[in-house]
């Protein structure tokens, strides 16, 4: 590919570097040959991935860590105004660049895949990235979580294709321009920064605008997606793809079978789907590694993705095979005294609940014990009532106090609006607000053959160890 190092990106200073998509940027740049620096507010895995790769990471935020000669500094939405490393680069007229722009640069130049919406952004994009490098197109890739295979979140490729997962939550998708755009489905979320679905429609039609003429919208089933291709059908010259389990679906799901942690998937391409000669109307059966409905279209969306960039759909299902999962995504951690421990990012209530079921289903006779940590005040004032009910499709629930990121907490907002919606929903669950106390907890409860799931977006993943740890004491 020939993409190389964007203008005044050659030194970059990252704010946050250790996060899901400042790490995958810095990454794709120092692979190019920039001089990469960056700043992060503890160690961490990423921040030795990133050494490893020759960058430079500050643990903690002071003004020093940024070097006088730096030719930019990259920050995202959560970095806030009164960061000392921000004020230092004002002070010596280091421009700063959004994350979203330094994503928007690297993609100049190759053939575009952006997936989009509410959920399922991360596991589509791993998808591709996976099976277009089995392929061998050695495509570069921008993903929110690491890989399983090659346990990481972002790499420079030499081939044509990009594939990058786009991030609605501050508008900053808006900055890309992509051949093909997937958009899984749309929902009201990320309340500080959308009041309404109207807001939410509004910057995904702005989305949309981005790609270019003969540009592809590949669009889920979801009813908030099919809202949006019914919004934007006016352009001509965009083809609009429908992903779904119904007939009048473009790439038609046939069937799911689940089996265990996989599902064997079927599917079919109406004539004229696919780009470059490649012909529709047939079957295509594939497995999918990971449990749950949700992920079988997820793959339909990829396969309907990479056939609008040419590739042969028969091949490339047969490449997604090879996917293995990502990092959070009902990603097992291990197995101990009978009892495996699994890891979800799931924390809104729609994900929350496709991964229960798909995590009931995997279960069979036996329990599904949850770990569940909030994830943002705001979302949980929102939408902690139907979190709660969500945590009624587990055996039992122990739900921690939320996890704040980057809000300031809400008077009257705490995990007790789950609780008592879970509590009147049926569910049973218990309040813990010391999470040291979780392994313990989860011993005493579970018994062999149980299934533990840690599920949120916040630290309560570090607990998956400990409770392995504990039920091997």
């Amino acid at each position: 590919m020939a993409p190389g190092i964007p203008h005044a990106m050659d030194r970059p200073h990252f704010i946050g570097i250790g996060g899901a998509g400042m790490s995958g940027i810095a990454k794709i740049l120092a692979q190019r040959g920039a001089k990469v620096a960056g700043s992060d507010a503890r160690e961490s895995a990423t921040a030795e991935a990133l050494r490893a790769l020759g960058v430079t990471v500050h643990i903690g935020h002071a003004a020093e860590h940024l070097a006088d000669d730096a030719s930019c500094v990259v920050v995202s939405s959560a970095i806030r105004a009164d960061n000392p490393e921000l004020a230092r680069a004002a002070e010596l007229g280091v421009p700063v660049v959004h994350r979203s722009d330094a994503l928007a640069s690297l993609m100049h130049g190759a053939g575009t895949i952006a997936v989009a919406g509410t959920h399922g952004k991360t596991t589509t994009t791993s998808m591709l990235a996976v099976a277009l490098s089995e392929l061998g197109l050695d495509p570069s890739y921008a993903i929110g979580g690491d890989l399983a295979g090659p346990g990481t979140n972002a790499r420079h490729g030499e081939g044509e294709i990009f594939v990058a997962e786009a991030d609605e939550s501050d508008r900053s998708f808006q900055k890309y321009d992509p051949d093909v755009a997937i958009v899984l489905n749309v929902e009201l979320d990320h309340h500080a920064n959308y009041a309404s679905m109207d807001e939410i429609y509004e910057s995904f039609e702005a989305f949309v605008a981005k790609i270019p003429q003969g540009g592809t919208l590949v669009v889920g089933e979801h009813s908030g997606a099919r809202e949006l291709a019914a919004r934007v059908a006016v352009r001509e010259d965009l083809t609009i793809v429908r992903v779904g389990e119904d007939e009048a679906a473009d790439v038609r799901i046939l069937a799911i079978r689940p089996n265990g942690m996989t599902s064997e998937v079927t599917v079919s391409l109406a004539e004229g789907t696919a780009t470059g000669g490649g012909a529709g109307g047939g079957e295509i059966t594939f497995t999918v590694s990971v449990p749950g409905r949700h992920y079988a279209h997820n793959a339909a969306a990829a396969l309907a993705a990479g056939a609008r960039m040419g590739i042969a759909p028969a091949e490339l299902a047969a490449a997604l095979t090879a996917y293995t999962g990502v990092g959070r995504r009902l990603q097992l951690k291990g197995e101990a005294a009978g009892v495996q421990v699994i890891d979800s990012y799931a924390h809104h209530p729609t994900e929350m609940t496709a991964d229960l079921e798909a995590m009931r289903a995997a279960a069979g006779d036996r329990r599904l014990l949850v770990v569940f940590q909030p994830h943002l005040f705001s979302r949980t004032q929102e939408l902690g009532s139907e979190m709660g009910q969500a945590l009624a499709l587990a055996d039992a629930s122990l739900v921690l106090d939320i996890y704040p990121a980057r809000e300031d907490p809400i008077p009257g907002v705490t995990s007790v609006l789950i609780t008592d919606a879970a509590t009147a929903a049926g569910a049973r669950v218990t309040p813990v607000s010391d999470k040291k106390a979780v392994p313990g907890l989860i011993a005493g409860m579970a018994a062999p053959g149980d299934l533990v799931l840690t599920m949120g977006a916040g630290d309560v993943t570090d607990l998956g160890p400990r409770i392995l740890a504990h039920l091997s004491d």
